[in-house]
């Protein structure tokens, strides 16, 4: 393969928080709303809460109207993208041609990244990696010859997504968690439908929490529960923290591998 030939595959650039870039998408720049179509847009719990109650569903109808299913790569978890329109552009439902996205105060944080990309999952406070941005080359994004400057970091404060990155902090932690472990542990059905659930299901999530026996078994204070009642928010971190104790900490390694790889034994410890 040589460096003409035009299969060859480019990889990202490296982009840190200080690097600088020019862009600015508006309905005056010829390709406005392309970048709405054929797309693959994994949703993160956040996404979720903020794009349901914008259009006024319920979490189940939300993920069962607007998501399609998928596990994760290299962790077996369960994740959801963002049902495309089955048009011959393959269109995001929420996207008008003239009017753009029907829902851009809610929209998703990968729309919110857009021009920029995320090649890391580690979003921990204090971690060495200074953060692995590169940019979406598409084509026909004119984007790019706007006059608007930014630093990374700018950019994703002005967009909003280091507000929903802190939030699905807990999240994303739990994902990059499971990739470091062993090919050969697999999880159960049931570890992945309490992943689904916490993560995504945030109605059905508080059904499990105040309509069963969850508080009777687990010590939660009166002022969180009063809190998640009505918080999805605070429903969603409460829920992240107790998935990681139920699946991380609170289980010897033994009991841990048994419950990842043997659905009987998850069960009878649920």
């Amino acid at each position: 393969m040589t460096d003409a030939d035009p299969k060859a595959t480019i990889s990202p650039v490296r982009l840190g928080y200080g690097s600088q870039f020019k862009f600015k998408c508006h309905p005056g720049v010829s390709c406005f709303t392309l970048c709405c179509r054929g797309i693959n847009i994994i949703l993160t719990p956040y996404d979720i809460i903020q794009m349901k109650k914008r259009i006024d569903l319920s979490s189940h109808d939300f993920l069962a109207i607007y998501t399609e299913p998928h596990l994760l790569e290299k962790t077996d978890l369960p994740m959801v993208t963002l049902k495309l329109l089955d048009d011959d552009r393959k269109s995001c439902p929420f996207v008008k041609d003239k009017e753009g996205c029907m829902i851009y105060s809610d929209r998703p944080s990968s729309c919110r990244y857009y021009p920029l990309g995320v090649a890391t999952l580690q979003h921990k406070e204090g971690a060495d990696d200074d953060g692995f941005f590169f940019f979406v080359n598409e084509p026909h994004c004119r984007g790019f010859e706007e006059d608007a400057e930014w630093t990374v970091a700018d950019w994703r404060a002005d967009q909003g997504v280091d507000l929903r990155d802190e939030i699905n902090r807990e999240w994303t932690d739990l994902v990059v968690r499971k990739r470091s472990f062993p090919a050969s542990i697999k999880l159960t059905d049931k570890a992945k439908q309490l992943f689904f659930m916490v993560s995504y299901d945030i109605d059905k999530f508080r059904a499990f929490v105040f309509e069963s026996a969850f508080l009777e078994r687990f010590k939660v204070d009166e002022k969180t529960v009063e809190t998640i009642r009505e918080d999805d928010v605070e429903l969603l971190k409460f829920g992240l923290t107790w998935l990681k104790s139920v699946l991380f900490k609170q289980v010897d390694p033994e009991e841990q591998a048994a419950m990842f790889a043997d659905p009987q034994s998850a069960e009878t410890k649920s």
